[in-house]
């Protein structure tokens, strides 16, 4: 499989940064294929991005190229770097992102983006971020374009705690999704270390839930008629595809009846909490 360029912004979709961005990709290569993560990213919300990308990336092609563009202006403090990671190639400002995305691999190699070449505006990524990707799309040594770096900035993610008798595990909200999902930190390894099967409750604000579901599914009475029985708007918790705890309310409509982000008043980095008997 050929590599391919992936693209993931804050951009949004109604301004002209993302179409100009991809422009000038066409216009430095014949038929670049391009792929966007997201776009709806909040605004200079790296930790937000770096999840996204952290379980994306891996599905394409080694040898693609990730283009971050969060929080990239590009200052004494935030320089633009091209790095190696898990034989993917990252363009992206050091501010950290690398770090989330990849806790515990470290890249390969870093470089400081020599950007005396480069146009340096108020869109600086369209400059320095495209001629960096095209360069590693050709085929090009990431030393040909910079210098290589031994440290990259670092930010710590978010992890949960247990308290002294294990009985309590205490995490985070990490990601709202389209649905309102609520995305915690805690994996469910770590839930079956500590709980060693005992009974348990996860406190969410003032909403108690005493199981954990394998699907969203099985939270519906299948035994009973489809016209009798309660479909929507049940809430559940289960461990999800990546392993992590997720609380959800079944089939339930954000923008008309609210998902578990709102209905259980939940936002990034609120608690949530899983005590055992």
């Amino acid at each position: 499989m050929n590599p391919v360029f992936t693209l993931t912004s804050d951009f949004g979709q109604k301004d002209p940064y993302l179409a100009s961005l991809k422009g000038e990709l066409h216009r430095l290569l014949e038929h670049p294929v391009i792929i966007d993560i997201s776009h709806e990213i909040e605004p200079f919300h790296i930790a937000q991005a770096a999840f996204v990308v952290q379980n994306s990336y891996a599905h394409f092609p080694e040898g693609s190229v990730h283009i971050l563009c969060i929080d990239d202006t590009v200052s004494l403090e935030n320089k633009p770097i091209v790095a190696k990671l898990n034989k993917h190639y990252f363009v992206c400002a050091d501010n950290g992102i690398l770090s989330l995305i990849s806790p515990k691999l470290k890249p390969d190699e870093v470089y400081e983006i020599d950007i005396q070449k480069a146009t340096i505006d108020s869109f600086s990524t369209r400059g320095i971020f495209v001629q960096a990707a095209a360069h590693l799309m050709r085929g090009g040594a990431p030393s040909v374009i910079g210098k290589k770096i031994e440290q990259i900035n670092v930010r710590l993610p978010f992890t949960p705690s247990v308290n002294n008798d294990k009985k309590t595990i205490t995490g985070k909200v990490i990601y709202i999704d389209n649905y309102e999902n609520v995305i915690t930190n805690i994996s469910e390894e770590l839930f079956l270390e500590i709980g060693q099967g005992r009974p348990f409750t996860i406190q969410v604000r003032n909403n108690e839930i005493k199981q954990v579901v394998h699907s969203y599914a099985d939270v519906i009475r299948f035994d009973i008629d489809k016209n009798k029985r309660m479909e929507g708007g049940k809430e559940l918790a289960l461990f999800n595809s990546l392993g992590l705890l997720e609380l959800a309310i079944y089939k339930s409509n954000p923008k008309h009846t609210g998902g578990a982000s709102s209905l259980f008043g939940l936002q990034y980095l609120d608690v949530v909490s899983v005590h055992f008997e």
